[in-house]
């Protein structure tokens, strides 16, 4: 039988108000669209104002311990007290200002919805798409989107990524990279080989010739992928200087070609994109300015500091305020003073928080990767959201957030607060763990080592050594580590030894 009935039914759910969406919205932007953000809340809001004192005052400063230090000390200078779930969804926030019998998620953009989604594919070279304008298809991509999209497809280990980011960040409008390999290698703590083994993957990149270093690299990529790169070929290309002077005659010496010849192979340079970069719109590259800055604490340890240009300093200007609530007659006039007044509050509040959380998540961050901070690439340990939110009282939601669009500034040059994050491998004796990173490290070393010793080892072999040494791994992924460091099979290993 079909009708209607009403029944009443008692159930928990959680309801977002709009200032929560905000602080959430606030969290995950990153230092430049802050900025913008601000803006057009200055703009909005006449009871906002900038604060801009005559005298900064002291720093927000986190002081690490190092790794010999007890691992329960807590941060100085006040961190340790904020309250760690400040951002996450509380009662108060979530019931605070509804309106008796109206659902506040009701008053939600569709907007905001997307700042609600977890991610925890940190340092598995995922990308997770938060807000509207960060969606793929809102947006032609840019060179830089475009080739780190590739490294993350590309089966790079944990530090090898992040070498390739660094890379990527180097690199120019034209799509040249910019800067010293060896400077490269010097602040990312590993040797040059393994920095022109990542590159060379790069090479690989699309748009062909992409990330070379000079102009004949990168016409010498183009001719190698359509597979016209031969002696005389690259002849041409290092005395590009006698073709800049039309001296054909010098060019057929050292070539040795005749002239039918040389001018095929100069009308296959004309082929080429000198510039394979060019074709990618977008705006310009942006220098990264840095969200927190870590430095050597002469106390040992490490300082970790926010860097206080890129933080919005509001203030309500309650002087104003009460001049136009004062005069205010109308209720619509009073209920726009009053929400004004509401909002601002609520802003200044949220950036002080952020400010706050940015600083207590970076600061556990750096406690858990000194000994990247201290040696290098190869000494990351494993490290997930969960251990960071749980070290520091949050929920892991707040700590992704926090470490999307983040950067910091080390030792050992800028990064995002994802670099730190790395899968982990379980000990044989199941009470402490490994870094992948390391572990695809100790791999590489033993196979470099076959040569030396005369031994070739299969993965097999290399599982046996593993697990004498600790380390519980399986077979296949040996074989995925092996392959992901572009190192051929113990037999094809073998063949290239004899043949040598």
């Amino acid at each position: 039988m079909i009708g209607q009935r009403l029944e009443v039914r008692q159930g928990q759910g959680l309801v977002i108000t709009p200032q929560l969406q905000q602080a959430i919205k606030l969290l995950q932007l990153s230092n430049l669209e802050l900025e913008d953000f601000v803006e057009a809340e200055l703009e909005r809001n006449p009871l906002l104002q900038r604060d801009e004192p005559e005298g900064d005052g002291p720093e927000p400063i986190a002081t690490v311990p190092d790794a010999s230090a007890d691992a329960e000390m807590s941060f100085g200078d006040g961190v340790g007290d904020v309250a760690g779930s400040a951002l996450d969804a509380g009662s108060d926030d979530v019931y605070g200002d509804a309106a008796p019998g109206e659902r506040t998620s009701d008053r939600l953009t569709d907007e905001a919805q997307p700042g609600l989604s977890d991610w925890s594919s940190a340092g598995k070279g995922g990308q997770v798409f938060e807000g509207e304008g960060d969606r793929p298809d809102s947006h032609e991509p840019t060179l830089w989107e475009h080739l780190q999209a590739q490294a993350s497809a590309a089966g790079f280990s944990a530090a090898d990524h992040g070498i390739a980011l660094t890379l990527i960040d180097a690199t120019d409008e034209g799509g040249y990279l910019r800067g010293e390999l060896t400077e490269f290698a010097d602040r990312l703590g590993v040797p040059l080989a393994r920095i022109e083994a990542v590159l060379a993957i790069c090479h690989g990149f699309e748009p062909t010739g992409i990330m070379a270093r000079s102009v004949p690299e990168c016409l010498k990529l183009q001719l190698m992928e359509r597979n016209r790169f031969d002696p005389a070929m690259g002849a041409l290309l290092d005395n590009l200087d006698l073709l800049a002077r039309r001296d054909l005659a010098g060019l057929r010496r050292v070539c040795g070609v005749d002239a039918d010849d040389l001018s095929e192979m100069i009308a296959e340079l004309k082929a080429l994109t000198p510039r394979p970069g060019a074709g990618f719109g977008g705006e310009p590259a942006q220098t990264v300015v840095p969200d927190v800055h870590v430095r050597p604490d002469p106390a040992g340890g490490w300082r970790v500091e926010l860097n206080v240009d890129t933080l919005p300093r509001l203030l309500v200007d309650k002087r104003y305020h009460g001049l136009v609530q004062a005069g205010a007659r109308s209720e619509t006039e009073k209920t726009f003073v009053a929400e004004c007044a509401a909002q601002a509050n609520w802003l200044v509040k949220s950036l002080d928080q952020r400010a706050k959380t940015i600083l207590k998540v970076a600061s556990e961050i750096v406690r858990q990767q000194d000994a990247f901070l201290a040696f290098g690439v190869e000494f990351l340990r494993p490290l997930n959201l969960k251990t960071v939110a749980d070290a520091i009282g949050m929920h892991e939601s707040t700590v992704s957030r926090v470490t999307s669009n983040k950067y910091v500034s080390t030792p050992r040059g800028v990064f995002e607060l994802k670099f730190f994050f790395t899968a982990a491998i379980q000990s044989v004796d199941g009470a402490s763990s490994h870094s992948a990173e390391a572990v695809r490290h100790r791999i590489k070393t033993m196979i470099d080592g076959e040569g030396v010793e005369g031994d070739v080892l299969s993965d097999d072999r290399i599982v046996e050594i593993l697990k004498e040494s600790g380390i519980d791994i399986a077979r296949r992924t040996v074989a995925k580590y092996r392959e992901a460091l572009r190192i051929p099979s113990s037999v094809e290993r073998r063949r290239m030894m004899r043949v040598a």
